[in-house]
């Protein structure tokens, strides 16, 4: 197995096993606001065991291609949301989970407009911007209890063009 993860760039239907991709894309649902605007309505599924959903505000350090992938998380209690506050590209890692732990890494480059809502479960990296100034509104779950799990590889993988 490689130790380099290229990036490809996200599609709903490469994406569609670890979650939404959140885009205008096709016909507007609605017409609303005079005829002016455009309604892409109910684009991500949110899922919470408990608790409810909350919006947050990241502010994150950007990276520079390649850089080290030496950790991925999940949230089992909570779907999670990246709805970019920007129209600067970020990067978006996931994995299938294998026994609990997971598997090979895909890594995706987002266009402009793109922001993902990785499924409850789901392992993915860390908020990973490319430029800033790294911003970020966040819809996850907000409740009692850990919801967070983390898998630290033994060796790092590279995420690369």
């Amino acid at each position: 197995m490689s130790d380099i993860i290229h990036l490809q760039p996200l599609t709903a239907a490469a994406f569609a096993a670890f979650g939404d991709v959140i885009e205008v894309s096709g016909e507007a649902d609605k017409i609303i606001n005079q005829g002016r605007c455009g309604r892409y309505h109910d684009r991500a599924r949110l899922d919470f065991t408990d608790g409810q959903a909350g919006i947050s505000v990241f502010q994150s350090q950007c990276v520079t291609l390649p850089f080290a992938l030496d950790m991925m998380e999940r949230h089992p209690d909570g779907s999670q949301a990246f709805l970019p506050l920007s129209d600067k590209p970020f990067v978006v890692v996931v994995a299938p989970d294998e026994d609990g732990k997971p598997g090979r890494p895909l890594a995706f480059k987002t266009a402009p407009g793109q922001g993902v809502n990785y499924h409850r479960g789901v392992w993915h990296g860390v908020l990973t911007p490319l430029h800033d100034p790294g911003l970020f509104a966040v819809v996850d779950r907000i409740g009692e209890g850990p919801n967070l799990e983390e898998h630290w590889f033994e060796t790092p993988l590279t995420i690369d063009t």
